[in-house]
């Protein structure tokens, strides 16, 4: 949850670069038109039907610009909402509800996209007991939203970042000579609370991890034939993960191989955004 501790430690300094990054000196059309400082109010309307994400987020960045800006919101994260729905309503200094607008409406549309994608994908996991994952194929500098955005959408977070765990991958395997090989030197250098995760992508380099003491396998870019082959000679040796390729439309034949988890970079980095837009800014005083 990105309550208002996470907000100040981890997520005030990527809205406000977001925020400088539309506004270097100052923002020439509102100052035109707003000369004073004065009360306002303007609706949150949704535009399409979806879920919503990221609301606590789109009132940081109206706080930042003025630290008595509200918002009154509705709904809460996680929730569907309609086209045509007020959302909630933002009241602060008309400046800062100008300035603030594409800021906070880029971040909320775009977290609500996430969600509402994560939600599509994971009600097809439905009685499974496949795990939806997401990946680092984040968007630069939103990695904290959009991790957020999955959860609230229904699905697991992956690692968060290089340091948060051991994933080896092809390249990784490629550096240290063989799967076997890359398993030895991670167990003898990661700390002993970590698991090693390690990419595959033929049989035979299944049953090399599976030797070697992997904890968890990913099937990389398998078909369905392969992905279930691997998945008897592992025999719940270790945890399995499939990964490429990963479709809305494959889910449902992915769970039935019974994988324990299922990874999709599309989830932040082809969701398309939930439209929304503040409307009906109006003087308040």
């Amino acid at each position: 949850m990105i309550n208002g501790v996470t907000m100040k430690i981890n997520v005030d300094e990527y809205i406000l670069n977001a925020i400088k990054e539309d506004i270097t000196s100052e923002d020439v059309s509102t100052n035109a038109v707003m000369p004073e400082n004065r009360r306002g109010s303007a609706e949150l309307i949704c535009k399409q039907d979806g879920i919503i994400c990221g609301l606590s987020v789109f009132e940081r960045a109206f706080t930042l610009l003025d630290e008595t800006a509200r918002f009154d919101t509705r709904v809460k994260d996680g929730d569907a909402v309609k086209k045509g729905q007020l959302i909630g309503v933002v009241y602060g200094d008309i400046k800062a509800l100008l300035s603030a607008e594409r800021t906070g409406l880029n971040f909320l549309q775009r977290m609500s996209g996430i969600a509402t994608m994560t939600r599509e994908y994971a009600d097809e996991l439905k009685g499974y007991k496949t795990v939806l994952l997401d990946t680092r194929k984040t968007t630069p500098n939103m990695r904290p939203f959009e991790k957020y955005a999955v959860t609230v959408g229904g699905g697991k977070n992956h690692r968060y970042n290089l340091s948060d765990g051991v994933l080896l991958k092809d390249n990784h395997i490629g550096a240290a000579g063989s799967v076997a090989k890359a398993i030895t030197m991670a167990k003898e250098y990661a700390p002993f609370v970590r698991k090693i995760e390690i990419e595959t992508e033929t049989l035979d380099q299944v049953k090399e991890a599976v030797e070697a003491g992997a904890d968890i396998i990913m099937l990389d870019n398998m078909d369905n034939d392969t992905m279930k082959k691997a998945v008897e000679l592992i025999g719940g040796r270790a945890q399995t993960e499939c990964s490429g390729n990963v479709t809305k439309k494959r889910l449902r034949e992915i769970a039935e191989i019974g994988v324990d988890f299922v990874s999709c970079g599309a989830l932040t980095h082809s969701a398309p955004i939930l439209d929304l837009s503040l409307k009906n800014l109006k003087p308040t005083e």
